[in-house]
């Protein structure tokens, strides 16, 4: 199951919760900011994150992990290009913003690795790198559930943005490509916007 909540820090951004219903167990992805808010909402519903995953290392989308750790043991994964950006503020624009957000303890994975639980090896989410908005962007694939958790490279009527610090326009089209070679009814989960699925969006990149 698919459990998204918006978190405001100093912009608005999904995250995500991706549930075993079985076991309560799964994942916790991209949480932004209000870390406490996020772990009173795992302790209510007695889940057991296994796992932090991060589509991308800017710090609207890691900047609750500081807080979830005071109360919480949970290991966090990003993509390995993404430790020139949660390392340094002004790459994850945090300073931009009026703070400084480094993520330390972080474990790296690449292109293809595969997420499982522990309570359920076949409950799992594959990576995917998708750069272009970010340099360590990725997309976190389920294809029994349909679903692509994909941050900020792709949003409900819109490509993500590349005016940012290592974002590549090039990439950014060829992963979105990849993205929308994912099954039509794909629900595509993003940092910014409404679900959307891989069939709606299509139409709007036949001519990229």
């Amino acid at each position: 199951m698919i459990y998204t909540t918006l978190v405001k820090g100093v912009f608005m951004t999904y995250c995500y919760f991706f549930i075993d219903e079985n076991s309560r167990h799964g994942f916790l992805i991209d949480p932004g900011a209000e870390g406490e808010r996020l772990v009173a909402m795992i302790k209510e519903n007695g889940w057991t994150i296994e796992k932090i995953l991060l589509t991308h290392g800017h710090f609207d989308h890691t900047g609750g992990i500081a807080d979830i750790r005071k109360h919480l043991d949970i290991p966090v994964y990003a993509h390995k290009n993404g430790r020139i950006l949660l390392r340094d503020p002004q790459l994850n624009l945090s300073r931009f913003c009026g703070e400084d957000i480094i993520i330390h303890d972080v474990n790296y994975f690449d292109n293809g690795d595969v997420f499982t639980l522990s309570t359920d090896p076949a409950y799992s989410l594959k990576a995917i790198y998708t750069p272009g908005h970010t340099i360590d962007s990725t997309t976190f694939y389920n294809d029994t559930e349909n679903v692509a958790f994909v941050g900020d490279t792709i949003f409900k009527g819109q490509p993500g943005t590349d005016q940012y610090p290592t974002a590549n326009r090039t990439d950014l089209y060829r992963s979105i490509a990849t993205i929308l070679s994912l099954p039509d009814d794909t629900l595509i989960c993003s940092g910014h916007s409404d679900v959307t699925t891989v069939n709606d969006e299509k139409k709007n990149y036949t001519k990229q």
